[in-house]
């Protein structure tokens, strides 16, 4: 037998041993997980059954096995047993609405308000059909793949298709659509290789500094009359259009109903390619004429994340979220785009509205940092008039809150938990006065099993000024005199830290990893998260490989000087996307502090990573060919390798390519590093399952843990 297959059988020697003889510390961490723990927590939710329009409800808890129910009355501030009532089956009606009429075979059919008309896509034109008549009319004749009105982009087919981005007007024969232009963007490819034949997978991918990015286009149609008009939009380069409702990044940018439920108008946001520029406009579909009711320049990005504008009694009232005196605000304008108030004044930021009374002129919204004595990444609810005044937080508790608001808005359930305080249920009115206590989450079960809460951390950033909160996950079976490995498990954001706030069982398996005989810190840096302020959220900006790294480092030397058991002659770190990125670079940046790093799906290389993530976060410039930008690579710091690297990757993966991966591979391989590598067939971008989460636990507990 040759070296290479001595080599290859204890490989697989080594890969019986581990998976089917777990260790005894594997033992204790799959004891710990969020899947073995689930169980022991009950209660943790209360779903409210409001009755008598509003002024009492039932609700259900899990006592001694047995599901049991209880009524409330706020008035009365009595909780007692109630029998739930017997409820008899009604007899289905029919429905009039069109769906139902058309049925599942008529999906691509969009009709306007009274019906009389319908759009749809086919072979990427857009097509008008009365109801009364079998035969379309084509009203576009330059569609193609990915210039289109229809909502694919496959090539042409017999099949019609559902017209994409276009909405009819209310009580009226008028439709609005937005076409986006992606001909000459850039493609990228993935292979399938678990198909029956290896499978090819191409698409559009447009990465920062492009110079073929999406373009838009508006067009207003007219059912009467048959005509399509362009509306002219144009003024930043590579501009982006959204109109009502759509999603972007994964959020919704809010407002008041559906595009086309005003009569008269349609209201879209136009953001520059920089991301620092951002229009409020608004279409008048009788005349075609657009307004721009609402400019604002915001250095040196808008937070994308929690930005939100709302249309309010038939445009007469316009909310805009605005970062503009460095913490994000709701503003009140006119419906002429003139400002009238500020909907809540101090250091803190204001998320998402959970509920808005357009007659009472108020709203509810989640607030952050509001109350300066507590970590400021905990969510609280605050009431607020449309005219700045009657502020008041409805949610005072220590802890991350969701509320529900009865439905006649007098009284509201909040529930709120941290990591080392499982889920409290109080009753309060609108006022924020606690009525009465209703539950708290029954977690015996999980103390009987030896589970501990995660410590909370509030630590210094490197500029030994600005406040990091976090958490530090100990073994159960904690010997203070002894010395313990400490693992960073990293997310540098920008748009998310991914640390949970509310009460959760092994978050990010960082409990059931620190069973196997370490200590597991994880936090969030400064840049990593939008809840905190402009001036927090874009410290990494222009540094975009780099700015995470001083802090975690920093935080952990922080930690070891006041806890003598945390051991940094043996320090780890790992994370997935964003995190398994910071994991590779930090190993190279200060490869004689990080000993062991795992780092899975990571993107390395931020220039081939998703447009938006890299020109809002990193920026971007006008040349004079263009926009540029250029972002530091991980493969860069290749040639710094001292410790273990351990690389994962998904070979399917379309949100962070595996060639990012590959390339980072590469150039450890031209600089004769050695580093241990593994990808996962068929793995798109989410890896999270059990093979994933034991790769990791197997490779710091023979290379930090037992070392």
């Amino acid at each position: 037998m040759n070296k290479f297959g001595i080599a290859l059988l204890c490989c697989f020697l080594t890969a019986g041993r581990v998976f089917s003889q777990p260790s005894q510390a594997m033992e204790l961490a799959e004891k710990f997980s969020a899947d073995s723990l689930n169980g022991y927590v009950q209660n943790a939710n209360l779903s409210p059954h409001w009755i008598d329009n509003g002024s009492k409800f039932y609700y259900s808890v899990v006592s001694e096995g047995r599901t049991v129910y209880y009524l409330v009355d706020p008035k009365k501030r009595k909780k007692v047993p109630y029998q739930l009532p017997e409820v008899k089956p009604k007899k289905q009606e029919k429905s009039a609405s069109r769906s139902f009429t058309y049925g599942s075979s008529d999906y691509w059919k969009k009709f306007s308000t009274d019906s009389s008309f319908f759009v749809y896509g086919y072979r990427h034109d857009l097509y008008l059909q009365s109801a009364k008549d079998s035969v379309p009319i084509r009203m576009t004749q330059d569609g193609e793949p990915y210039y289109s009105f229809s909502n694919t982009n496959s090539p042409d087919t017999d099949d019609r298709k559902s017209s994409g981005i276009a909405f009819w007007i209310k009580n009226s024969h008028k439709l609005v659509a937005v076409r986006e232009d992606k001909r000459r963007v850039g493609e990228m490819a993935i292979i399938n290789s678990l198909a029956p034949r290896p499978v090819v997978s191409s698409y559009k991918f447009p990465v920062p500094g492009d110079k073929n990015v999406p373009q838009y286009e508006l067009f207003l149609f007219d059912a009467d009359k048959r005509t399509t008009t362009k509306l002219n939009i144009d003024r930043y380069p590579d501009q982006k259009i959204i109109l009502q409702s759509q999603l972007v990044n994964g959020r919704v940018h809010l407002f008041a109903g559906q595009p086309g439920s005003h009569e008269r108008y349609v209201y879209f946001l136009r953001k520059s390619r920089p991301a620092d520029q951002l229009d409020l406009c608004r279409l008048d579909v009788t005349t075609g004429q657009i307004d721009e009711l609402i400019h604002e320049t915001n250095k040196p990005h808008f937070n994308e994340q929690l930005f939100n504008c709302r249309i309010l009694n038939g445009g007469e009232d316009i909310l805009w979220w605005s970062e503009r005196t460095g913490y994000g605000k709701y503003y009140l304008y006119d419906r002429n785009g003139k400002e009238k108030a500020v909907l809540g004044q101090g250091n803190f930021v204001s998320g998402e509205i959970h509920s808005i009374d357009t007659a009472g002129r108020s709203l509810i919204m989640e607030v952050y940092g509001a109350d300066p004595s507590i970590d400021p990444y905990y969510r609280m609810y605050a009431r607020v008039n449309f005219d700045g005044t009657g502020f008041t937080i409805l949610t005072p508790g220590n802890g991350y809150h969701d509320i529900a608001v009865s439905p006649d808005q007098k009284y509201l359930i909040d529930t709120y938990s941290r990591m080392d305080m499982p889920p409290v249920h109080e009753l309060r009115n609108m006022s924020g006065k606690k009525i009465m206590d209703l539950e708290t989450a029954e977690i015996s079960g999980l103390v009987e099993r030896g589970w501990k809460a995660p410590e909370l951390l509030c630590v210094k950033a490197a500029d030994d000024s600005t406040l990091l909160y976090g958490y530090l996950y100990k073994p159960f079976d904690f010997d203070s005199t002894k010395k313990y490995p400490v693992i960073s498990n990293v997310y540098p954001g920008p748009q998310d830290d991914l640390l949970p706030r509310k009460f959760t069982l092994d978050d990010n398996y960082n409990q059931s990893l620190a069973q196997l005989g370490c200590i597991v810190v994880t936090v969030a840096y400064r840049g990593s998260s939008p809840y905190r302020g402009r001036e927090f959220h874009c410290f990494g900006y222009g540094n975009l490989r780099d700015y995470p790294l001083a802090d975690d480092k920093h935080v952990l030397e922080q930690l070891a000087a006041e806890r003598s058991y945390i051991d940094l002659d043996r320090v780890g770190i790992y994370g997935h996307s964003g995190g398994g990125f910071m994991s590779a670079t930090a190993i190279l940046t200060h490869p004689d502090f990080y000993k062991v790093a795992v780092a899975a799906s990571g993107n390395y290389d931020s220039n081939i990573y998703t447009q938006w993530w890299g020109e809002t976060y990193h920026g971007i410039w006008e040349g004079k060919n263009g926009f540029e930008t250029r972002i530091p690579t991980t493969s860069e710091l290749a040639s710094r390798l001292k410790g273990k690297l351990f690389l994962i990757t998904g070979d399917v993966d379309k949100n962070v390519h595996p060639s990012q991966t590959f390339r980072l591979v590469d150039a450890l391989i031209k600089n004769n590093k050695r580093f241990d590598m593994m990808v996962l067939p068929g793995k798109d971008h989410g890896l999270g399952d059990k093979y994933y989460i034991n790769l990791i636990r197997y490779y710091f507990l023979e290379n930090l843990i037992e070392k």
